[in-house]
């Protein structure tokens, strides 16, 4: 029997209320929430463990988007966050981030870029901070990090920030086939991308090591994927990367600038009618299932249980690959499953073009995290 990381539920249906802070349900590895309902439509969620211990954490929040419930916008906020080397810098992104940006918020009165990039900052140095505190009791938390995918519904706008490998993938209804098509709304940070190899190689123009390739990947240092994340204190404070860290970790050489950065990449969207909806996911999702492929499956079927869906489309691929059944895949526990396909998170987002712009008067706040113990 395969043996769940989350405390049993209830059992019975996801009744989808949407309403406060609504849970899931689990079902081996898997934790759902097939329907729930946001601000401006419908949700659906999704995550299925493969490592030793989850490292994905996710959340949708929605209703006021500041500390100042009176003053401040509403709206809704969808994170993802694909933690790596641990779960302590994910789960501090799912603690921390959105009331850091409620904060910000709440001091501009208004969601902008300039408040998202804030929010991200300090909750870097948070973590950081975290890291310096156990550094000597718990040296290996400096390897942690997380890439962090953040979505933002508010006044007719879609804010997409992401630093790290997440995506975030938008459904348009196009006209004359009326079929949905697949735009890629965010920016990855993946150093298998040539662009993002020269960014880092432009930064570091004296270290021919920055970027390089092991066992046919291109490694940051020779360590690293993503060249942008949150945390990941040994790869941007040289303190860290000495004793007592792990020394597979360890540089050969001390480093005078941070090698990775938090900074995420933002673009900013006026939602139109035939914007429908929008797939969150980790890499562990879009490793299987291409963009235009998962907007048609979403297209296709019904709302209800469509981000569980996803996750089993990418799971059936992942079978494929190894030329193994389905069902054999499933058998697999937690550990060994990551040797066939990654932690994978999956948030569906509806949209609702009638509640697009009237939002701060509709519906309950809600708050619904996903993949924590």
């Amino acid at each position: 029997m395969v043996k769940s990381c989350w405390k049993p539920l209830v059992e019975g249906e996801d009744n989808g209320d949407g309403g406060g802070s609504s849970s899931g349900r689990v079902d081996g590895l898997l934790w759902y929430k097939d329907l729930g309902y946001h601000l401006h439509g419908e949700f659906s969620m999704a995550v299925i463990q493969a490592n030793n211990s989850l490292e994905d954490r996710s959340q949708v929040e929605s209703g006021p988007l500041s500390s100042n419930h009176h003053l401040g916008p509403h709206g809704t906020f969808i994170g993802v966050y694909d933690g790596h080397g641990g779960n302590e810098a994910s789960q501090f992104v799912s603690d921390n981030l959105f009331s850091n940006l409620k904060r910000f918020a709440a001091e501009n009165q208004s969601i902008s870029e300039t408040v998202i990039k804030k929010a991200f900052s300090a909750t870097e140095d948070g973590f950081l901070s975290r890291v310096k505190k156990q550094w000597l009791s718990k040296p290996e938390i400096a390897s942690t990090g997380s890439c962090c995918l953040v979505g933002i519904i508010c006044n007719g706008m879609l804010y997409i920030a992401n630093s790290g490998d997440s995506r975030a993938v938008l459904g348009r209804l196009e006209r004359q086939t009326r079929e949905a098509s697949a735009v890629q709304l965010s920016v990855e940070h993946n150093v298998n991308q040539e662009t993002v190899r020269d960014e880092l190689r432009s930064k570091h123009p004296f270290d021919s090591q920055i970027v390089v390739m092991r066992h046919n990947v291109w490694r940051v240092k020779g360590l690293i994927q993503v060249s942008r994340s949150i945390g990941d204190a040994y790869l941007k404070r040289a303190e860290f990367n000495r004793d007592p860290l792990p020394s597979k970790y360890r540089l050969a050489e001390t480093f005078f600038k941070p090698i990775l950065s938090c900074e995420p990449s933002i673009s900013v969207h006026k939602l139109h009618p035939d914007d429908q909806f929008l797939i969150f996911a980790s890499d562990g999702l879009w490793e299987h299932l291409g963009n235009q492929e998962a907007v048609s499956i979403v297209s296709n079927n019904p709302p209800n249980g469509i981000a569980r869906r996803l996750v089993k489309a990418a799971l059936r691929e992942a079978a494929k690959k190894r030329e193994m059944r389905f069902a054999d895949l499933q058998k697999i526990e937690q550990g060994v499953r990551r040797h066939f396909h990654d932690d994978i998170t999956v948030i569906v987002v509806f949209l609702n073009p009638k509640l697009i712009d009237t939002s701060s008067l509709l519906g309950s706040p809600l708050s619904i995290k996903g993949g924590e113990f």
